[in-house]
């Protein structure tokens, strides 16, 4: 049963990045544009003084103006550093310099902090490919995010950051598939109840 639920990620992993990868350039741009004004609002209703968030690769939903925003108003933002040991170490970073981590994808160069530095932020805004309506959170397959959500004892809520489309009735899941509190789409903040 778990070697079905994997090639069933599988499969809508590969769905789910095709639909990411022919997104036209006007689309991109509408999105991201929605976006930052949602997670604007999404920190000024919440007072978020600091939070966890990821430099977006290109098919990702664009946080980076919201990023620079943060930093133009003086929001602690903490991003994360693959480890070796499936970790995610965390870092401040000044909004420019970024090198390429052990997945491939984008990372912040900056002071190196623990995993437990994020136990202190206001909200994690983490990636996914997709969740489900039950807040179950697919990621890429990796398992950072399931292994450091999953590794906390009191966590900050965790909002999944997708594109309105990735937003589905039901997303497998296998056990170490950690839940998040809610998601953040260009349209949206839905916050789940438990």
């Amino acid at each position: 049963m778990i070697a079905d639920l994997g090639n069933e990620k599988r499969a809508l992993r590969a769905e789910l990045r095709q639909r990411r990868r022919t997104r036209t350039t006007t689309e991109r741009e509408t999105d991201t544009a929605a976006l930052t004004a949602t997670l604007q609002r999404f920190a000024e209703e919440r007072q978020v003084e600091s939070i966890a968030l990821y430099l977006s690769a290109p098919e990702e939903p664009d946080v980076r103006p919201f990023l620079n925003w943060a930093f133009e108003r003086g929001i602690r933002v903490l991003l994360p550093i693959t480890r070796e040991d499936g970790l995610l170490d965390w870092a401040v970073g000044d909004g420019v310099s970024e090198a390429e981590g052990l997945a491939g994808v984008p990372e912040v160069v900056g002071e190196v902090l623990s995993p437990l530095a994020i136990n202190d932020v206001d909200a994690i805004l983490a990636p996914a490919a997709a969740v489900g309506h039950d807040g179950v959170r697919m990621g890429w397959g990796r398992g950072y995010y399931d292994k450091t959500l999953g590794s906390m004892a009191n966590r900050p809520p965790v909002y999944a950051v997708i594109f309105d489309a990735e937003y589905l009735d039901e997303v497998p899941r296998e056990p170490h598939d950690e839940p998040v509190d809610g998601i953040i789409t260009p349209s949206r903040i839905i916050t789940f109840r438990s």
